[in-house]
């Protein structure tokens, strides 16, 4: 009988992975793959790749293992699974050989999946995404496309652009629209016109503020919502714009400025995005260099603008919902905490993107 290569347990026996007839150890549950059989495993397993070739292509060698292969009895030789994937696997230099532990196969089994999802998150920034930045000086994003449509994103961005021309082009009075639907803290604060709660995260003040929250929600919202849910994105983003105007209204109770914009929903998608795409990149320019950076840097840089933005405003006198925007922030990282074990096992490739085996490159 053979021996494991991890704990030295006798008590290897046959077993099925994905069709292929492998040892696993019964004490540690390991397998070990002949030569030929991982690839031929990973070709079957559900990961959209049919002809799998990744035994000839491993990543790093990182030196001699402290395992021996129960066929040739020589010590191992530990690899990266594969360039930008640092799942440690035990090779044979011999027969060929693979000793995978038990907590690595399910990385493994999405391995190929991994592969074509760095080619996404890895592509250089190029002139034309330069020139957008430039010009717009908003960033674009680097991030695997939604499976699903995002049916509730695209309605949230017509039904804000509808309402912004009902009353730009004079559909509706403006200063009625404003008086009506626009959030005014002093008077919600008083039990009055409570249904602004909601309909102010439909309301904008201009043109580029507008444009600005639609940019935002559209290059981040599908995602989220491909992660989600149609019903629970809209829900967690009603919920974030909420969150958002309770805080504005606690900073400022009797403020008669109205209050108006999808940011602190919005806010609040970023910080869903940031506790569950690690891995995507956002751009930033610097003066006329650009430069892809995590999420982690970007929505860091967005949270201390907005308090310094803050800051500012105690002191000038402001204009801006910067406590909507704080609120609605730190809404969406409470509920991105609270669901993320749940979005990440409905996700099994997002929770493995966000490992820190994986390497993005920036």
């Amino acid at each position: 009988m053979k021996t494991c290569p991890n704990c030295a347990s006798r008590e290897m026996k046959k077993q099925q992975f994905h069709q292929q007839e492998v040892e696993q150890c019964q004490d540690c549950h390991g397998i070990w793959l002949d030569s030929g059989e991982l690839d031929s495993a990973l070709s079957i397993a559900d990961n959209g790749h049919s002809q799998v070739v990744l035994e000839e292509a491993l990543g790093k060698m990182l030196g001699e293992s402290q395992r021996h292969c129960h066929d040739c009895d020589i010590k191992l030789i530990r690899y990266y699974l594969m360039p930008g994937f640092e799942v440690e696997i035990d090779c044979c230099p011999r027969c060929s050989g693979v000793w995978l532990d038990h907590h690595e196969l399910e990385k493994v089994t999405h391995s190929p999946a991994i592969a074509t999802a760095l080619l996404e998150l890895d592509k250089p920034t190029k002139k034309r995404t330069w020139l957008f930045q430039f010009l717009s000086q908003m960033p674009v994003e680097y991030n695997l496309k939604p499976k699903k449509t995002p049916w509730v994103m695209y309605s949230l961005v017509a039904l804000n652009i509808l309402f912004f021309l009902s009353y730009i082009s004079d559909v509706v009075d403006i200063s009625t629209a404003f008086d009506s639907f626009a959030m005014h803290s002093g008077e919600v604060s008083h039990g009055q016109q409570l249904w602004t709660l909601l309909t102010y995260m439909y309301m904008h003040g201009g043109l580029i503020h507008l444009a600005g929250n639609m940019y935002f929600l559209y290059i981040i919202g599908d995602n989220l919502e491909d992660a989600l849910g149609h019903g629970k994105f809209f829900l967690y983003y009603t919920l974030c714009g909420l969150v958002a105007a309770a805080a504005q209204i606690l900073a400022e109770p009797n403020s008669v400025v109205p209050v108006v914009g999808a940011s602190g929903a919005i806010a609040g998608l970023f910080g869903m995005y940031l506790l569950w795409f690690r891995h995507a990149s956002l751009t930033l320019m610097i003066i006329v260099y650009q430069k892809k950076v995590s999420p982690l840097i970007f929505f860091g840089l967005w949270l201390l603008t907005n308090i310094l933005g803050l800051y500012l405003a105690n002191e000038s006198g402001g204009g801006v919902a910067y406590w909507a925007h704080i609120g609605g922030f730190i809404a969406g990282i409470v509920i991105g905490f609270a669901v993320k074990k749940h979005v990440f096992a409905a996700n099994p490739l997002l929770a493995i993107l966000n490992s820190q085996e994986v390497k993005v490159k920036r």
